[in-house]
């Protein structure tokens, strides 16, 4: 009689852990995805992104990208029901404190608020991030000069502008603002050749959203935050970047969100999904066309062509 009550306790015990686990995985699995967020902070919105996963029956986990900086691991999201609480070290920003993140499942939406590395709390907002469609036999069009080799025509700078043209050559001939084109694209080919100084960075920004990183990492390890990677996300194969001052070239095809990256004659990253903003974005409205813009507010950097072909719907 006892042996069979033990029996009885351990099915009874296992029993409700099962049911607690799928309890739990069905209470969580709404905040599970990758999540679009705009932040309200002193009067701007920051566009950002999160992105939360399972890890077992009891855990989440996830990715983090502020309105700057790289995507960063969250190690633990605590969360009860649909309401979830999560920190992050800080990466770029001012102070020391970590950033604290606390929201709600509404509906299809997430709301919540952010303490920020000073103390101070803002609202934010966010939505599912779209699923944006892949074409394999796009119809390509005519190609596009974005710089004419002349002039500014088509670009306009994000603040005071130090960018100029001499001789034929788009430059930025000290830290300043960004430039953006005027021309607003959805999926193309992206050609670009440039040239930077010792140190410097800058970083080529696909429909506004999405930087492939241009930086002087001559002999270096590849990494996502180096010459060539989807900044935070996506690292290249192999190193190719060449010494600083000399021209080099980016052939880069965007398509939904599978991107093929070509530095300097070699396929550095072939047909690979990127998963969200990288820090720095315009905004998160992934699903509208963005234009190309150009970081300008690092270090210097010099274009000699940038010319785009567009798919034709």
């Amino acid at each position: 009689m006892v042996f069979k009550l033990r029996v009885i306790r351990v099915l009874l015990v296992c029993f409700f852990s099962l049911v607690s686990s799928v309890t739990m995985s069905q209470e969580s699995e709404a905040l599970e995805g990758r999540w679009n967020l705009t932040i309200q902070k002193d009067g701007e919105e920051l566009p950002s992104w999160l992105e939360i996963t399972h890890s077992g029956n009891h855990t989440l986990v996830g990715r983090f990208v502020y309105a700057f900086g790289s995507a960063r691991p969250i190690s633990e999201i605590s969360y009860e029901k649909t309401t979830f609480r999560f920190e992050i070290p800080p990466q770029w920003e001012p102070g020391g404190s970590n950033m604290i993140f606390e929201g709600d499942l509404v509906g299809d939406a997430l709301n919540g608020t952010m303490v920020y590395t000073d103390g101070k709390r803002y609202d934010w907002t966010a939505v599912k991030a779209p699923k944006l469609k892949y074409r394999a036999a796009p119809n390509w069009g005519g190609t596009v000069a974005l710089f004419d080799g002349e002039s500014l025509n088509g670009w306009h700078a994000e603040g005071e502008n130090q960018w100029i043209v001499e001789e034929g050559i788009l430059k930025s001939p000290a830290s300043g603002s960004n430039l953006v084109s005027d021309r607003k694209f959805s999926d193309f080919k992206l050609k670009a050749e440039f040239r930077y100084p010792e140190d410097s960075n800058s970083g080529l920004y696909l429909r506004g959203r999405y930087e492939v990183q241009i930086a002087d990492n001559y002999g270096k390890e590849a990494s996502s935050v180096y010459f060539g990677g989807v900044y935070g996300f996506l690292t290249p194969n192999e190193m190719v970047a060449k010494k600083a001052g000399e021209w080099q070239t980016f052939e880069i095809t965007l398509i939904g969100r599978r991107v093929t990256v070509i530095a300097n004659g070699t396929t550095i990253i072939n047909d690979q999904n990127i998963p969200g903003m990288t820090g720095g974005a315009l905004d998160n409205k992934e699903a509208q066309p963005g234009p190309i813009f150009i970081q300008g507010d690092h270090g210097p950097i010099d274009f000699r062509k940038i010319e785009i072909t567009p798919i034709v719907e």
